[in-house]
This record gives C-alpha cells, sequence and structure tokens, in this order.
C-alpha cells in the first residue's frame, strides 16, 4: 500500500495496483485528478437532497434551486472525464429525476431509463403511496459505439424457461428463449442489516446491483469512476471483476471502509481497519456475529 503526498488541504489519495481513493471533495477530484476522456464507465450516486445523515454530514441544501446547481456541475464534469466510448449510470431522488434527465439528454443520449424496485418491511405511509423504488438513467457519448456486455447479464426467460411455450407464429414452430437481457425494472433487494454486505451507512447499494452495471457496461481492465463512493460497493465489485476503479469520497469514515474493502490498508491512523462486531438480540438469547 502506497499513501501519495497530501494533494492540498482537503485531499489526499491512496492506491494499490489498479485500485485508486481519493479523500476529498468530489468536485474538486474530478477538476483536478482525474482526466479528461479517461474512464469507461461512470456509477453516480450521489447525495439525494432528503435529509439523510452520512457520519455527520447532513444531506440537505439550502434549496432545489442550490442542489441541482451542484449536480448540474459533477454531471458536466463526468461527461468530460469519460471516454468517446463511455457510460454512465445517475442515481437520484425520484423528485429529481425529471431534472436529471432533461439536463442529461442534452450532453448524452439516454440508453434506458431503469427502475431499481424492492420491498419494504414495513409500512411507509399512510396518507400517500410510498417509494418502493429508485431511478437510474444509463447514458452513453455515443450511442453507435459503447460497451454492453449482453450475454454476461442474462436473466431466466419465464416463457420459454418456466412455461416452456412454443411460438407457433414462426415457419417452423420454435420454442421461446430460457434467457434474455434483463428489462429497465430490476427487483433487487435493498441492503439490509443482518445481511454479510452490511456496511454502515444510510444509502448502501446492494452488490448485485453493482455487478449488473459494471458487468453490462465495462470490459476487463476498464477504468470504473465512482464519485460518491459511500461504502465503496462500485470499487470492490470493479476489483472482483478485474477493472480498474478510482473512488472518491469526502467522509473519513467511509474511507475506512474502502480501504479496508480494497485491501489497500489494514490499517488508518493507527486503529486496525475492521468490519464491526454486529450484536444480533433475540427473545431469548444474544448471538454475536464476528463479521471480520
Amino acid at each position: 500500500m502506497t499513501e501519495a503526498e497530501e494533494v492540498h488541504f482537503h485531499m489526499k489519495k491512496f492506491e494499490k495496483e489498479n485500485h485508486t481513493i481519493f479523500w476529498g471533495d468530489a468536485l474538486e477530484v474530478l477538476r483536478g485528478q482525474v482526466k479528461d476522456n479517461s474512464i469507461d464507465l461512470i456509477f453516480a450516486d450521489p447525495p439525494y437532497n432528503i435529509g439523510k445523515n452520512f457520519g455527520g454530514l447532513r444531506d440537505e441544501w439550502a434549496s432545489d434551486e442550490a442542489y441541482l446547481k451542484w449536480c448540474y456541475e459533477w454531471l458536466d464534469l463526468c461527461i468530460a472525464k469519460l471516454k468517446e466510448n463511455g457510460s454512465m449510470y445517475v442515481m437520484t431522488a425520484t423528485q429529481n429525476m425529471p431534472h436529471f434527465d432533461i439536463f442529461l439528454r442534452k450532453k448524452l443520449s439516454i440508453l434506458s431509463r431503469v427502475v431499481w424496485a424492492y420491498d419494504s418491511s414495513g409500512v411507509q405511509a399512510k396518507k400517500y403511496f410510498g417509494s418502493l423504488y429508485e431511478p437510474i438513467l444509463f447514458c452513453v457519448k455515443n450511442p453507435k459505439d459503447y460497451v454492453f456486455n449482453a450475454s454476461d447479464i442474462l436473466v431466466e426467460a419465464k416463457t420459454g424457461a418456466v412455461r416452456k411455450l412454443i411460438d407457433y407464429r414462426k415457419p417452423v414452430p420454435t420454442a421461446y428463449n430460457t434467457k434474455k437481457v434483463p428489462g429497465n425494472v430490476w427487483n433487487i433487494p435493498r441492503v439490509r442489516y443482518r445481511m454479510d454486505e452490511y456496511e454502515d451507512h444510510p444509502t448502501q447499494k446492494p452488490t448485485a446491483l453493482l455487478e449488473r452495471i459494471i458487468k453490462a457496461s465495462s470490459s476487463e481492465k476498464g477504468v470504473i469512476l465512482d464519485p460518491f463512493s459511500g461504502t465503496f460497493t462500485t470499487s470492490s465489485v470493479a476489483q472482483k471483476l478485474g477493472r480498474k476503479s478510482i473512488g472518491i469520497e469526502i467522509q473519513e469514515e467511509y474511507i475506512k471502509i474502502g480501504l479496508r474493502r480494497l485491501g489497500i490498508a489494514s490499517e488508518f491512523n493507527g486503529d486496525r481497519l475492521m468490519k464491526p462486531r454486529r450484536v444480533f438480540a433475540s427473545t431469548t438469547f444474544q448471538v454475536q456475529m464476528d463479521l471480520v
């Protein structure tokens, strides 16, 4: 593990092999540390401006206009970092996505508007319909030249695999395919407290979500950028799939998660980096699970 010199007061860089972590503000890092036209795939999951607490930083802007102004800044920077055949997946709250959509369709080609759908463990709302999905835009710079590895993300096609139907409309009756490329509604469970992959973060995205995105829209040794890394799931999945990664994060506690998950460091400021022990309460006893 090597730790680069402090770039300036608010920024540090950590590297190991093909994986880089920047500890700093996303706008500053994107402007000064990431080359233009150098990134194959960007996954951007920014704060949603809905009041979440990210390790002491509140996810709140003075106004919707201020939030969108900030978002347009980092979106423009991300677009500049993409290679000409690069792809970008962008998430935000449902109420903000129309603004993102209108902004991005003027600069990129939006190929898919994905719905990440999940169930809720309890009642979310009593006087309106609670939200059970988050939107994702899949965008490319050049709709005639981009990576999409369809064969790597096939899912079961129930018409052929389960119902085993025959298409009699063809000259020769043919069985329906048993596999297909996923549609734009992705039913992937959220990360729950008892899951092995759980980290202490309010909006952690599941490994399965990032696996589908990275497998589909990048090649081996491609460079994956996540400007709001959080628990560094994007970088971790990129590492597992043989890609390179750049992760940016402003919060120290989440930097520690990234250093541990990527194997960049085993200690930070003299403290050993370990996944916290969780205690699960039961009606009759407590079971301790050491998830180091």
